[in-house]
């Protein structure tokens, strides 16, 4: 075991200067050092002291929000992310475990070019360096972005939400514990606890290496706005389901219910339902199933005219086509064609991740899949696919929804960038171009 002094009262600077130092170590674990630290922070996590002291403080975290909901200080969207009971810390624990054995990609050689005879190049894959990430009321995002930040070897400075503190405090508490068990200085795993310290974080160009910043579109603007450091934005997820003129009514109503249903606060759960005209009965029995589960229905004239009184709804109004409800809420509408549903979509969508349900073996899918510009685009499948976790990255910090560096749930390839490696026998540029050595440029 190694002493380490401790960090979190030094100033923001200081910090991030000592993640830098401290991610030096972490890089240089290897793989099976790597795979180990994991393994045990998954254990650690499910350890019974651990479980005891992440429920308490998890409980007074959900008691102050629910408080904070009934004075209308909080959203219902955001006290719903609060949670962290044993089911998730069994799934925080299985997507470690995951990471763990995922293949090693640090220090991987992607490409390897003899120039000339004992002139090998190398490109070789390493980490981005330190991180700063900002995240929602989200408390289980604290160990998804460690793991991902462990398995990539890069430090990382969190900022949470306010309402999720005690928690993220418990969490961390953890984690350093099982860093300090292997070896390593704890300040590769930081928590910033208010605005003022991660306001300071953004002025920290020379030690960190990029932001990760997830929230609201203006919040994620403001921060591109306010550092030089580069910006990797999770923002509004504004998803929509189509359903066209072939869906299978049962299909299409077993995937509405699951992208609306099963976590509404989740930035991949739909908030618009577009059907063609021939899928009426498919819309039909979705708006039914969606009704039954509680959801709030906001429907246009011809959506009105399909279910009549038999399903209860409000009218739509003109920003609901742009609204992230992150609740129980949803917006119908009816599309003349494909055409129309992909106008819609683009008009409307943040790039996150669309659907459309159609029959098996369906031109329109293809078609879909060509024509919508999002991260994620799926065909016959619920949009809350679109997950780190359950797309076997382990987890993720984030689902980016822009088209620089990396694009989607973003998780350990996003973090690494590369080096170019020449090994050599003494031989200089000088001595090649037109009319003198060639250089041979053959892969190996």
């Amino acid at each position: 075991m190694t002493d380490h002094p401790p960090a979190s009262n030094l100033p923001v600077p200081a910090r991030a200067e000592a993640a830098r130092r401290a991610a030096r170590k972490l890089a240089a674990l290897d793989t099976e050092q790597r795979a180990t630290l994991l393994r045990d922070l998954a254990d650690a996590l499910e350890l019974p002291d651990s479980r005891v002291a992440i429920a308490q403080a998890n409980a007074k975290d959900i008691e102050e929000a629910r408080a904070a909901q009934a004075r209308g200080e909080l959203s219902a969207a955001l006290a719903a992310r609060l949670g962290l009971g044993p089911t998730k810390l069994r799934g925080l624990a299985d997507g470690l475990r995951q990471l763990a054995a995922m293949p090693e990609l640090l220090g991987s050689v992607q490409l390897r070019r003899e120039l000339d005879e004992q002139l090998v190049l190398e490109r070789v894959a390493c980490p981005l360096g330190v991180l700063g990430i900002v995240f929602e009321a989200r408390p289980d995002a604290v160990p998804q972005i460690t793991g991902l930040a462990l398995k990539s070897g890069n430090a990382v400075l969190l900022k949470g939400g306010s309402e999720s503190l005690r928690s993220n405090r418990a969490l961390v508490t953890i984690i350093h514990g099982v860093l300090t068990e292997h070896g390593l200085d704890p300040a590769c795993v930081a928590l910033l606890e208010d605005r003022a310290a991660f306001a300071e974080l953004l002025q920290c160009h020379r030690d960190v290496d990029l932001i990760v910043a997830r929230g609201s579109g203006p919040f994620v603007k403001h921060v591109m706005d306010s550092t030089k450091i580069p910006v990797l934005g999770h923002s509004e997820g504004l998803c929509h389901v189509y359903l066209h003129a072939d869906a299978d009514p049962q299909r299409a109503a077993s995937i509405a219910v699951d992208g609306k249903c099963t976590y509404p606060a989740a930035c991949n759960a739909v908030e618009t339902l577009l059907w063609h005209p021939d899928a009426a009965e498919a819309t039909r029995e979705s708006l039914q199933a969606l009704s039954d589960m509680g959801v709030e229905l906001r429907v246009d004239a011809a959506t009105r005219a399909l279910i009549g009184d038999a399903i209860e709804a409000k009218d739509a109004r003109p920003r609901d086509w742009s609204t992230e409800y992150s609740d129980l809420i949803l917006s119908v509408a009816q599309v003349p064609d494909l055409d129309a549903a992909l106008a819609h979509i683009d008009t409307y969508g943040s790039r996150h991740t669309e659907a459309i349900v159609c029959a098996d073996g369906s031109p329109a899918a293809e078609r879909f899949l060509a024509a919508i510009d999002a991260a994620c685009v799926f065909v016959n499948a619920s949009t809350r696919f679109a997950d780190g976790y359950r797309f076997g990255l382990g987890a993720e910090i984030g689902i980016a929804t822009g088209k620089i560096h990396s694009r989607g749930p973003v998780g350990v390839e996003g973090l690494l960038s590369y080096r170019w490696l020449l090994r050599g026998e003494g031989q200089v540029a000088s001595d090649y171009g037109p009319g003198k050595k060639a250089f041979s440029h053959r892969d190996l």
